[in-house]
Order: structure tokens, then sequence, then C-alpha cells
């Protein structure tokens, strides 16, 4: 199944950090912007983002001269100690402790790499509907630098969290690397023991791995591989080209919390009485008078129900349908498993049998995703629009999908929080650093 190994990370220098990395990492590339970027290398000229973010935004390859300039800073702080690359392979266990809602939460997972394996053909699989290729600045980046210098975010199921405790008997109180970064700490542990090592790799070997985030990451270590062949021929087995750098969580780990991402159509009115109008719908009006109070009353109407907000009249509704199959004959090639969502409910129903055809003319709707839904609501009002307010989806559901082969709708899933970027790099060369 998922075939992991221990490598040699390159990391921040302890002696140039006290293994204090907190103004060196940074967010995911893609949540970053110019003025994101420049902040970051403010308060440290050093800052990760100095070579993960060379080309602004990452939307599409930027000049060459970018990325030429990105694995020449690299390449410069491994020589003068800024980066090191460890001796010896290890797993990295990781752990990030966060607040949320005022409860404090530790995620803990681990960095390895994972054998690549074509979707469909072996044991890692999407688990959410994406858009678009692999980004070719990824590629561009990847080619230069020859390194994953950011991980994908895979889930794997361990009903007793046997890994993870596995891995905490093999990790000391004092972590190799500290940082906090927007109110997360985040710690890091080389675990080299052979024997965790190997109790780990077999565990891992009997399961599938899930993508939680960084499906075009993903793609564009595929991208490498066949450049690289391409370029130098048939690469040997355990080449680390055939590998891609992963952060593991158990989908069973107490602080693995999902968020939901909003739906904001701009500029539409739509109001209630257009889906009570509809027989398949019922459509209820909620006592809650805040956006997070609506999505938090949602739950007594049980899981297929969507908030809806109506800037008209300024009120909040739950929307849901009347049957729970009522999608079992217009989608026949989906599980039930995805049939039963709230966002399938939402999209293929609300918006692409309602509102696209009746409201829009028969073109889909613009939509903007939004996190938080305070800011969904406040753009929905400002613009004269409506939102749709979602529940976050659940661990059940997303493994009654993964396990079914299926993947769910675009945006289902906000993994809170994202990953510290420039925690680990994986090297895609045999050479020493």
């Amino acid at each position: 199944m998922s075939n992991i190994q221990p490598f040699c990370g390159i990391r921040y220098g302890g002696k140039s950090t006290g293994g204090d990395v907190s103004k060196l990492i940074a967010p995911p590339y893609d949540v970053l912007d110019a003025a994101g970027k420049a902040a970051l290398l403010a308060h440290h000229p050093a800052n990760f983002v100095k070579i993960d973010l060379p080309h602004v935004p990452p939307k599409e390859a930027g000049p060459q001269s970018a990325y030429h300039d990105a694995a020449a800073q690299f390449h410069a702080w491994l020589n003068d100690g800024t980066l090191v690359q460890d001796d010896k392979p290890a797993l990295y266990a990781y752990h990030q402790t966060y607040q949320h809602e005022g409860r404090k939460y530790v995620r803990k997972m681990f960095f390895a790499r994972l054998r690549l394996e074509e979707f469909g053909k072996g044991s890692v699989f999407p688990h959410e509907q994406t858009f678009g290729g692999p980004k070719a600045d990824r590629l561009l980046l990847t080619q230069a630098t020859r390194c994953n210098l950011s991980p994908i975010f895979g889930l794997y199921e361990d009903e007793r969290n046997a890994i993870s405790a596995r891995l905490d008997r093999s990790i000391g109180a004092t972590p190799l690397l500290r940082g906090d970064l927007d109110s997360v700490r985040s710690d890091l542990w080389a675990v080299t023991d052979p024997g965790a090592i190997a109790d780990v790799r077999t565990a891992m070997s009997e399961k599938a791995t899930f993508i939680a985030d960084g499906h075009h990451r993903y793609g564009t270590a595929l991208n490498y591989r066949a450049w690289l062949t391409e370029k130098q021929g048939p690469l040997p087995a355990d080449h680390p080209a055939n590998f891609v750098l992963c952060v593991f969580c158990a989908m069973e780990d107490a602080g693995l919390l999902i968020l939901p991402t909003h739906r904001v159509l701009p500029g539409l009115r739509v109001e209630a009485d257009f889906f009570a109008k509809d027989p398949q719908i019922e459509a209820a009006p909620l006592t809650a008078d805040s956006p997070d109070g609506a999505v938090r009353e949602l739950a007594r109407f049980g899981p297929q129900a969507v908030g809806f907000f109506e800037s008209k009249a300024r009120r909040y509704w739950s929307i849901r349908p009347r049957r729970a199959d009522l999608l079992a004959k217009d989608e026949p090639t989906h599980s039930d498993a995805w049939r039963g969502l709230a966002l399938a409910f939402l999209h293929a129903y609300l918006l692409d049998r309602q509102i696209t055809p009746k409201c829009c003319g028969g073109s889909a709707p613009t939509i903007h995703y939004v996190k938080a839904a305070a800011p969904a609501v406040d753009e929905a009002a400002t613009t004269g629009g409506c939102v749709f307010l979602l529940q976050p989806t659940t661990m059940a559901e997303l493994r009654a999908v993964c396990r079914a082969g299926d993947l769910m709708p675009q945006k289902s899933t906000y993994f809170f929080p994202k990953l510290a970027s420039g925690l680990i790099v994986n090297s895609l060369t045999n050479e020493a650093r």
C-alpha cells in the first residue's frame, strides 16, 4: 500500500537559529501575495519564502531568472550554513499546537517520502475534485532546485493512533526545531531510531494515503519524474524523484480539524422564497442573528442542511432536501456517500439545477469561496448578493467518500491550520548537499 521512506532532510541550521525558526518559516506559497512575501522578508532576510515563492503570483510560470535566483539562493544558504542537511535518514515528527474557538488542539503528524503512483493505479488517492493541472511555476522551481520545497498533506486511517503513539515514544521533550507562525506553534523532531522507522514503515505499508491538500504539488512531482526520466533515462527504483515529500496525519487524530468554506454569490439577489416554492426543498428560517450562530444552528437540521443568507431581508435560513436520496436519479455515477453530502446538494441541485437555469440564464453564477462566515455574509450584503453557509465536512463523510472511490466537490475541506513551509526540504538527488 503506502510505501514511505526516511530521508536526510534539509533544514535551517541549529547554530544560526538556536532551534527557533519563527522568523524563518512561512505560510504555504499559494496563500501569499507580494505584500505577504515582503512582510515575511522584512522580519528576516532568510525567510523561506525567498526561495519558495520566487514569482508572484504563482499561478503561472514566471521568468527563468526567478527560478535560477531561487536555486542560487538555496545553494548559497547551504554553503554558508543557513541550511544544513542531516546525515542520518529520519522520519520527522511534526506537531502543531493551536487554539480554535477557545479550545486547545495538538495535531500530530510526521514527514516522510511517499512513493509516487498515478492516481487510481495504486494506493494514493485524491479526496477532492480540483480544476486545472499542476502549476508550471512549481515544476520550474522543482527543476531549478531539485527539491521538494514544500510537502503534500496526506491522511491515513489509524483507529488506535498506533503510528503516532510509536513516534511519540521516540521523541524527547526538546524538539529539533520550533517556531511560532500566525498563532500556531510548530515543533519538529528527527526520529532516526531504526526500530521506530521500521515499525512505522510496516504499519503504513498496510494503509492507503488520501491527499488532504497539495493535489497540484503531487501532480508536479509526477511531472518532474517524467521530465527527469525523459532527460536521463529510466530511474533506479530507489531514486528520490520516485518519491514526494509528504506530511502524514491520521484521520482519527484528535487535533485534525476540518473547517468549512462558504460560497458567496456576489451581486446575485436570490430570496428564500425561491427555494421555498420548490417541492423538493424544505426552507426553514433560523433564529440566529449572526453568521457563526447560523452555522452552528444548522446542525439541528441534519447533515444535508446548508445555510442561506438573503441580503435584502438580512435573514438566515436552513435549506435542505426533503428526501435524503434527492440526487439518486440525477447523479447516478456518484456514490451514495457523495450524494448524501450537503455540498453535493448545494452544487448539483441548488446551483446547477435551480440557480443556474432559473436565475442566471443558463450561465453558472460567479462563486467566491470564503473561509470565515462573517466576511462571507459581509460580502453578500455589500454586493447585494447571497451566500450559502456550510457545516464543516466530517471525517466520517470524507472517509466514506474516499472508501467509495469518489471525489468530494471542490473546496469541501479546509484543514486548519495550514502546514508551515520551511521546516524540512526533501532533496530529489542522491548527491549530498
